[in-house]
């Protein structure tokens, strides 16, 4: 039995709301169970330096906890004076997610920029993140649709994350902070939404597994990510 009574392929109950601030060209408040993230995309009208000249649009992302977003308080990067090493490979990680979505063609010489801000914390914060960030970017690109600075739609395609990971001997779906927290095995897939594997994180964190294992994750994996999309597409229809 999981912590949450949830039957094992269950994710947790999914809510994506939009245009939730005033001044982003897409905002965002996902909220997978427990877990809540604000994203937020913003239009820049140049692509940075080392696309000068290329045509190619970009788009990256940051992602930030707030203090209390967990049960003890964190104290702030910024008061810190540097980023943790965790922050930064996981906006690296939304970045290239989103990325696997777009035409950079289509989207020309500019750059969105997606951020992250995690205002509660229960395990997911990064899958929630690049789930929800996709749907702030779909808001931004509409815009420039809309506006007719674009011409086609570069985005081709869903992405949404879910993780997966073995607990108490058994392949689970969606893991909250108290599964986490206890995995023999944590995992989190990203993927699009023609099923196409974007990224796959798999980590023993206490026992080993097995290919056969790790394919009954991805099956649990395929099938949440297939609700996230739907979620998304609700969201903005």
């Amino acid at each position: 039995m999981r912590p949450s009574g949830r039957n094992l392929a269950d994710i947790r109950s999914i809510s994506i709301e939009t245009g939730v601030t005033k001044h982003a060209e897409g905002s965002v408040l996902i909220k997978m169970g427990d877990t809540h993230v604000l994203c937020t995309a913003t239009i820049e009208d140049k692509a940075p330096s080392f696309l000068k000249g290329s045509g190619l649009g970009w788009v990256t992302a940051e992602y930030g906890m707030l203090p209390r977003a967990t049960n003890s308080r964190n104290r702030r990067e910024a008061a810190a004076g540097k980023q943790s090493g965790r922050t930064q490979e996981i906006q690296r990680l939304i970045g290239r997610a989103l990325r696997a979505g777009i035409d950079r063609s289509a989207l020309g010489e500019r750059q969105i920029v997606v951020d992250c801000d995690v205002l509660q914390a229960d395990g997911g914060t990064r899958c929630a993140s690049i789930t929800g960030g996709w749907v702030a970017l779909r808001l931004a690109v509409n815009k420039l649709l809309k506006s007719g600075l674009i011409v086609s739609d570069p985005i081709i395609d869903h992405v949404a994350a879910i993780s997966c990971g073995i607990y108490a001997g058994q392949p689970i779906a969606d893991l909250d902070y108290a599964e986490d927290s206890e995995a023999g095995v944590d995992g989190n897939f990203i993927l699009t939404g023609r099923g196409r594997l974007v990224e796959v994180q798999m980590t023993a964190e206490g026992s080993t597994f097995s290919r056969e294992e790790m394919t009954k994750l991805l099956d649990l994996a395929e099938a949440g990510v297939a609700q996230l999309v739907a979620a998304q597409k609700a969201a903005i229809a």
